[in-house]
């Protein structure tokens, strides 16, 4: 009798880089096969989108996946069973049903095919997902297409529009859109922020008995009924007042306050949070992040052990932890660092949108593989990466770090009647008594280690030595970063986790903002295409509208929204839009405007053309004539140190500044327009923030409403804003 043929399988994956690691898992039955990504896509051509016909998308190809396709059909020929083993997301679903039709597995009624997902690439977790193999979600598939149509039809209505109004190679898109707006929104919000002048007031006290003082901090004055009331101090005047009212009086320790507070551990990272620590703690941008994470997932050569992945899925909103990855660390706490340091109860997820698709939190794939021992085999990002991932794990199955707090109210009494009464005074000062996960994981140094000795009580007697009265000024709001944009965007529910670096990615690729020092400011192309948006468009730059776009994908995912209507609900209010933009909208100059500077080649008058770093002023008769050089935009305004213009220049990145037209010779330069009106206080020049005027010497302070200003009023001081 024949020996039966041995079953042959075939699994496809999206990465080539995940073919060795899993190809060592499986047997010679199971031949492993990359598609590298997407197969077939919306051409790039046309929208692809057949709005007469109840909105079909039209898929073709991708250029240069043919090739590659039919090594694929090659395979599958040869297969028994098909397996899809792209990545576990909505994406990834997607991806599998391009591969379908791209392969014609619809029509190989002889085979099975079988869709399977793991969060890790280790030989449990893919031999488990064999024997969880099931079919196609459609569902997750119809999320996926909705989200890309929805794009494509934002990209390909809007984007042509700017090419006309502004300058051609531009573009718009649902969430950079928002993204924009959101960094456009903060820049104004800083550049009309008033400072508000306010007081801090310390006293060094001597404790008798004791050599090292304490430093209190003002808290507010007493009541009659002994209350102490919570007081800021707004000007010198005041704070002055309660430095001569207490100068000769008394201090009594009213109350001190012993106990004890804990620091919970991290939770373990999702995508966002990964993005926003390794931009903090590695200085890493959000793409190199993801980028590294990649490597990571799809593993890594290890000497000794071969191709490794080394953490579970990077793309994720969960922070669940599997129950084995739960008492593998549970283990290897326990023995490492003690029993005490396990963490007694497990965390509860505090999320206000739903998690897409139940994945796991980021971790290392085996607990007990330490950064160090794989160090060697590592780049240097690699490493860094890795370490911190562990370090976070690690550190989220642990117990919480202990502190033990102490407080004093500290009540000065002027010497004799004053007026002021009575004020009170705190001091605040923590001992951290057991580390918890700090053993491992510090998230940062602010924590004050430092305590007030047991040996104070209220019976302690105090001498005031001297008191520290300091003027401050309130501060806008930070600009953007990468890490902060990430969250924020998080926060209002924009976006998932795989579109975060790609938005960022774009809109600096764009240089509709740049980066500087980790901030991100807006560029004077992207104010333009902010503002045309948000004139025309203010719908689709709406933050609550894109976050309810999101929830209606989450309703697709689930079965709960039939994706067609979310379509046909969105398009025609959008063509509309579009329409009207065409016909009220005016072409925005920010280039080729005509000037009366004249080309000292040719004699022609030369125009104002738009670069990379900002206006540059070439003569028209390009090809012909080659010819140009700087503009220079002048204000009206003269150099408070050389007299010369100032006038607007650029950073070699693209952000806005004034500064002299004598530069280098004179280093003058502001970041907000200087006016021609010199401080009536300490006369330097005066800036203009929104309706006011504000000193440019921030130790002076001095403000005034603008005369143009549509507000009442006239004349200014910090005190009166």
């Amino acid at each position: 009798m024949a020996a039966s043929r041995k079953k042959h399988n075939l699994v496809i994956v999206e990465s080539p880089a995940k073919v060795k690691t899993i190809k060592k898992f499986l047997g010679s039955s199971y031949e492993v096969a990359a598609s590298n990504g997407h197969v077939r896509d919306l051409p790039k051509s046309k929208m692809g989108i057949d709005i007469e016909n109840d909105y079909e998308p039209k898929y073709i190809t991708i250029r240069g996946k043919g090739e590659l396709l039919a090594g694929l059909r090659k395979l599958v020929k040869k297969a028994d069973r098909v397996y899809l083993a792209t990545d576990p997301d909505r994406e990834g679903e997607a991806i599998s049903w391009h591969l379908i039709a791209a392969l014609n597995l619809e029509d190989a009624k002889d085979k099975q095919i079988s869709r399977i997902t793991f969060n890790e690439i280790t030989k449990k977790a893919v031999t488990q997902s064999l024997k969880n193999a099931r079919e196609l979600d459609m569902n997750l598939v119809d999320a996926q297409q909705t989200r890309r149509i929805l794009d494509r039809m934002v990209g390909y209505e809007i984007s042509p529009l700017l090419w006309e109004k502004v300058k051609r190679g531009l573009s718009a898109g649902r969430v950079q859109s928002v993204a924009l707006r959101m960094i456009g929104d903060r820049e104004d919000e800083i550049n009309s922020f008033i400072p508000q002048e306010y007081w801090t007031l310390d006293a060094s006290l001597k404790v008798k008995g004791i050599t090292k003082p304490l430093t209190a901090h003002y808290y507010g004055s007493i009541e009659e009924d002994g209350r102490a009331v919570r007081r800021e101090l707004q000007t010198q005047e005041e704070t002055m007042r309660i430095v001569n009212g207490l100068e000769g009086g008394t201090f009594s320790i009213r109350e001190v306050r012993r106990s004890e507070r804990t620091r919970k551990s991290p939770l373990p990272f999702t995508t966002s949070t990964l993005q926003q620590e390794a931009s903090k703690v590695l200085n890493f941008s959000t793409q190199k992040t993801m980028r590294v994470a990649q490597q990571l997932y799809e593993g890594v050569e290890i000497k000794g052990q071969g191709t490794v992945a080394l953490i579970t899925y990077l793309r994720t909103d969960s922070i669940r932890i599997s129950d084995e990855a739960q008492a593998a660390a549970a283990a290897f706490i326990g023995e490492n660092y003690g029993e005490e340091y396990l963490l007694q109860k497990e965390k509860e997820e505090k999320k206000g949108g739903k998690v897409q698709d139940a994945h796991e939190a980021i971790r290392p794939t085996d607990v007990t593989r330490l950064p160090a021992s794989v160090r060697e085999s590592l780049s240097r990002e690699q490493y860094r990466l890795y370490q911190l991932i562990w370090k976070r794990f690690v550190a989220s199955r642990m117990s919480a770090a202990r502190y033990e707090t102490t407080q004093l109210r500290i009540a000065g009494m002027p010497a004799v009647p004053s007026g002021i009464g009575g004020q009170m005074f705190t001091v605040s000062a923590s001992r951290l008594v057991f580390e918890g996960f700090q053993k491992v994981y510090i998230e940062d140094e602010e924590e004050q280690t430092a305590s007030i000795s047991r040996e104070i009580d209220e019976n302690s007697e105090l001498t005031l030595e001297s008191f520290d009265p300091r003027q401050h000024y309130t501060q806008p709001l930070p600009h953007y970063t990468e890490a902060t944009l990430v969250r924020a965007l998080e926060e209002q529910g924009i976006g998932r986790p795989s579109t975060y670096a790609p938005t960022i990615t774009t809109i600096l690729a764009r240089r509709y903002i740049v980066k500087e020092e980790k901030n991100l400011y807006m560029t004077e192309l992207g104010e333009v295409v902010n503002n045309i948006m948000k004139q025309a468009f203010p719908t689709i730059v709406n933050p609550l509208f894109t976050a309810n776009m999101e929830a209606l994908l989450d309703g697709i995912a689930e079965g709960e929204v039939r994706w067609k209507t979310v379509i046909e609900n969105f398009y025609p209010d959008l063509h509309e839009a579009v329409l009207e933009a065409e016909k009220t909208l005016e072409k925005v100059k920010i280039a080729d405007e005509e000037t009366e500077e004249v080309c000292e080649n040719c004699g022609r008058h030369m125009v104002i053309k738009y670069g990379p770093h900002g206006k540059f002023l070439a003569c028209p008769g390009f090809p012909e004539c080659h010819n140009t050089r700087p503009y220079y935009e002048k204000i009206g305004v003269a150099c408070p140190k050389c007299g010369k213009d100032i006038i607007v220049r650029m950073t070699k990145k693209g952000r806005r500044y004034y500064g002299c037209m004598g530069n280098p010779e004179c280093d003058f330069m502001v970041w907000q327009k200087p006016s021609e009106k010199k401080c009536p206080r300490c006369g330097s020049i005066m800036l203009e923030k929104g309706n006011r005027l504000v000193c440019a010497d921030k130790e002076c302070g001095y403000i005034e409403k603008r005369a143009d200003s549509p507000e009442p009023g006239d004349g200014g001081s910090p005190a009166e804003d």
